[in-house]
């Protein structure tokens, strides 16, 4: 069944998602703070909208992929933020990293509105959303994602309910530090290996399946040991994710050692310029450290 949707936000995620969205047959328009980037998706059929409010209007579901809690708050509740151009009862899913207090915040906002929210950040990377692949955790009731979840299946290849309202970032929040941490280990491997006299492609052959093995090192691990850092997630963006993990763990009295290492392994990027870089480039950093 084709839903009308308007979507916010095209970045290196976003981008994609919208495109499968118009794949599976949806009727998608657009809306993008850098007004080119909604070109390549006119081009396939989507419309362009000019404002946020604008993308919201006439359509039954809103979806936001955009960068930190005050981008998601200005999209939905600003001026000319989505809300006042959404029809009562509208479904907004914000599928972007932001805090769970934030979600949470803006969902009963929109509730205030008379809509309705599921905050459903997304993990799997740039080819998870170019393939619809993408894992999905989703936060708020589960009647109401009962009712997103054809919607949601056209991008993401696992769906899961993690509970009520700003649970879906909650445990994004879990999956950065897997992430961040699991980028040491490929980091710190490939670089012993390469210092080891080894060829790293035949190190990513032999442990990629064994107990070592990871969505980092199987989809990163080829792109290092191709000299490729090109991002398919950001340096500066993974740090956002981790200052709002850390804020959280904070919050709870939790202290996160791994993820301070890992922090500040990725501000030596940042230091050397390379924050547009993907996280893979935490290779570099390590490369930094041997002695000459």
């Amino acid at each position: 069944m084709s839903t009308a949707v308007g979507f916010i936000g095209l970045g290196v995620m976003g981008g994609s998602m919208a495109r499968r969205l118009l794949k599976a047959g949806h009727r998608v328009t657009v809306y993008n703070r850098t007004a080119s980037r909604c070109q390549p998706l006119v081009a396939e059929g989507a419309r362009a909208a000019v404002t946020p409010r604008e993308a919201a209007a006439g359509n039954a579901v809103v979806i936001s992929v955009v960068t930190d809690s005050p981008d998601v708050e200005a999209v939905l509740l600003g001026p000319e933020g989505a809300a006042l151009g959404a029809a009562p009862g509208t479904l907004f899913i914000d599928m972007s990293t932001i805090a769970p207090e934030a979600a949470r915040s803006i969902g009963a906002a929109l509730a205030a509105r008379g809509h309705r929210f599921l905050d459903a950040p997304v993990t799997g990377g740039d080819v998870g959303a170019r393939e619809g692949t993408l894992s999905i955790l989703v936060g708020g009731e589960a009647a109401v994602l009962e009712e997103a979840r054809g919607l949601l299946s056209a991008m993401g290849k696992r769906i899961t309910h993690c509970g009520g309202a700003g649970a879906g970032q909650t445990v994004k929040a879990c999956n950065q530090i897997l992430c961040a941490l699991n980028m040491i280990g490929v980091a710190e491997a490939l670089q012993l290996a390469r210092l080891g006299g080894l060829e790293q492609k035949v190190v990513l052959e032999a442990l990629a399946p064994g107990a070592g093995g990871s969505w980092a090192f199987e989809k990163l691990g080829p792109r290092i040991a191709a000299g490729d850092f090109a991002p398919g997630f950001m340096v500066k963006l993974i740090q956002k994710d981790l200052r709002i993990v850390q804020e959280l763990a904070r919050s709870l009295g939790l202290p996160l050692d791994g993820t301070a290492l890992a922090q500040r392994l990725f501000a030596d990027n940042e230091a050397h310029g390379e924050a547009d870089l993907g996280t893979q480039a935490m290779y570099k950093v390590l490369g930094r450290r041997i002695p000459a």
